[in-house]
């Protein structure tokens, strides 16, 4: 299999901070109109807020929280999706997260999808679909039915990961994660290790044109407004894997074919956070990298022992001995997106 034709990674993923100012704030420099925002507060308490093209602007859904969607009024929260950023107004009037508060500091990962949406009919249930085959990401709208049916993701290739949020009712986070198979439960907004539970996906793998939904409100709520992130893996610009750790400083190495610009782990066979990494708020290894965490408002602090991993050329190696990533014979799952790759016409170099 030849590598990915994604010659710069940073032009469909990539991390952009910023200093909120309380009012109209364009963000520039994320290099393209992106589809998916995903932002943090840094310097203090502040639930992760994702906004998306499909839902549209000021429409917020909470990666830590349960809550449904919330609609905010025109000046608060994300205003625009633009061709080089975003721009945002005042912090939302919602308790639920912040965006733009003066002097904050903010993390925010931006996925470009194709900046247009689509009427997708491959599956029982018709679906409003931005996809972007090149990169293996779509963002999938639907209205569930509360019976078992099937959603078109319009990747044309099956999806690793799944992200599922019922927008209409408080109801937790599902994702689905190809080395846990579609008959295994987690929570992106808790702690939880996986259940099985055939509920969610009705224990069906995704394929190449459709994922198929339970008969659950988490991914199939009766006449609820669902969304779904939808991530296929792309050789040498993502990957959606798993590991067993070692427990020690010497860590586990996990190959993904690109130096990382971004990991998220999750630890699954016992209670742990979502860490999320990513190569701008720590350009150097070792990455002691100031943690945040998708299931939690925490401000971001430094971890200096406690989830240190270096970013390689080709992967990413453990560097603790910390179980909350590195746990002896403890399993875990991660998604990674390339900050180059290893080979091609921008091949990576070590750090």
């Amino acid at each position: 299999m030849a590598y990915t034709t994604i010659k710069k990674p940073s032009d469909y993923f990539n991390t952009k901070l910023y200093t909120g100012n309380g009012s109209t704030n364009a963000i520039t420099g994320v290099g393209f109109q992106p589809d998916l925002v995903w932002g943090k507060k840094r310097d203090s308490a502040g639930h992760s807020q994702l906004y998306d093209n499909v839902r549209g602007v000021r429409k917020i859904i909470n990666s830590s929280l349960t809550n449904a969607e919330v609609t905010e009024s025109s000046g608060y929260g994300l205003e625009s999706f633009d061709s080089d950023g975003f721009t945002l107004g005042a912090d939302p009037l919602v308790a639920s997260g912040s965006i733009n508060a003066s002097g904050g500091t903010y993390a925010s990962w931006n996925w470009l999808a194709s900046n247009t949406t689509a009427s997708n009919t491959d599956g029982s249930i018709t679906s409003t679909v931005s996809a972007n085959t090149t990169s293996g990401f779509s963002i999938v709208s639907y209205t569930g039915t509360g019976s078992t049916a099937t959603v078109g993701h319009g990747l044309g290739v099956t999806p690793k990961m799944i992200i599922t949020k019922n927008r209409s009712v408080v109801e937790t986070w599902r994702p689905y994660h190809v080395a846990l198979g579609a008959g295994q439960a987690l929570a992106l907004n808790d702690v939880n290790a996986t259940d099985t539970d055939a509920a969610y996906w009705s224990n069906t793998a995704p394929t190449s044109s459709v994922f198929t939904v339970g008969t659950t409100a988490g991914t199939n709520g009766s006449g609820n407004s669902m969304i779904a992130y939808c991530f296929a893996e792309v050789k040498g610009f993502s990957k959606f894997g798993s590991y067993v750790g070692n427990g020690s400083a010497d860590g586990t190495f996990c190959f993904t074919g690109f130096k990382p610009a971004f990991v998220m782990v999750k630890r699954t066979d016992s209670t742990e956070n979502w860490y999320m990494k990513d190569n701008k708020r720590d350009p150097y290894n070792p990455v002691f990298q100031s943690t945040l965490m998708a299931n939690l408002s925490n401000a971001e602090y430094v971890d200096w022992t406690g989830t240190t991993i270096d970013y390689l050329s080709n992967g990413f190696k453990l560097r603790t001995t910390d179980s909350a990533v590195n746990g002896s014979g403890a399993t875990y799952i991660y998604m990674a997106f390339a900050e180059e790759p290893l080979v091609g016409d921008n091949p990576a170099t070590a750090r």
